[in-house]
């Protein structure tokens, strides 16, 4: 007859293991002799290694008892279930595992490869890493929100890029925010470029959006730079005074009958 401890170590188990299976039920507890120590025969050593051997193979503790009593067959069964369950588990962490190499991977992180490519060109053409980092939060919106037009999308970015007034703007706002002025004359000249190009896009039927005209992910959109920097603020009402509302929806603006001076509203 063996104590625990050496019921422990036929099994390849710990001894607060043992308690454990015996505290739960799945493990039978024996009688104790005269002098008031537990112990065990072979039926328990063979026992004890069965739920070893089941709990290492990553059956739950909770269901280990019930394969233990089933039959033949509803043993397969229950073995099937489990290394179903197990696939789902290990595409789950194969999952996981490409997420965490991304969080090293920056710009990556949350965004499709068409969008990496185009943060990449940025940084080619000149446009500052805090420029970038902004481009990057506003497109992990719009890729939660429509990952399956980003395809469409990219490409007309990519066609943006080889205009040089969008490139000095971004030049120009790079620029800016490598200073400190609160009120850098700069946003002037941003303001009349972001302007312009709003007026093209206007003219051209570019920025139509039809039904994702209202939606809550343009509000975010337009609220992200002024999160960021405070001057994003002054180049928004910069904005308005040259008849925009926004930089994201680009509506114009229009004054209201008899409305005072600075009342404008969107013009859909």
């Amino acid at each position: 007859m063996l104590t625990i401890g050496q019921l422990a170590a036929h099994a390849g188990v710990t001894v607060r293991a043992v308690r454990h299976y015996h505290q739960i039920g799945l493990l039978p507890e024996p009688d104790r002799d005269a002098s008031g120590y537990r112990r065990y025969g072979a039926r328990a050593v063979v026992a004890l290694i069965k739920i070893r051997t089941l709990a290492n193979a990553g059956v739950p503790l909770s269901r280990i008892g019930q394969m233990l009593e089933a039959d033949v067959p509803a043993f397969a069964e229950a073995v099937q279930r489990i290394d179903s369950h197990l696939r789902d588990e290990i595409e789950r962490l194969e999952t996981s595992r490409k997420q965490i190499a991304q969080l090293a991977a920056g710009d990556s992180l949350a965004l499709p490869p068409e969008v990496v490519s185009y943060l990449d060109r940025l940084r080619e053409i000149g446009v500052s890493e805090r420029i970038v980092e902004g481009e990057r939060d506003g497109w992990i919106l719009v890729a939660a929100r429509w990952p399956d037009r980003i395809h469409e999308i990219m490409p007309a970015k990519f066609a943006q890029l080889g205009d040089p007034q969008l490139v000095r703007l971004y030049r120009v706002l790079s620029e800016i925010l490598e200073g400190d002025a609160d009120d850098d004359p700069r946003l002037e000249e941003a303001a009349d470029i972001l302007a312009d190009l709003a007026e093209q896009a206007y003219s051209s039927g570019e920025n139509n959006l039809g039904e994702l005209a209202n939606d809550l992910t343009f509000d975010l959109l337009d609220a992200l730079p002024v999160e960021s920097d405070p001057r994003a603020q002054r180049m928004l009402d910069l904005m308005r005074e040259r008849g925009w509302a926004s930089w994201t929806r680009q509506e114009r603006l229009t004054r209201p009958p008899d409305s005072p001076p600075g009342v404008v509203s969107p013009q859909r």
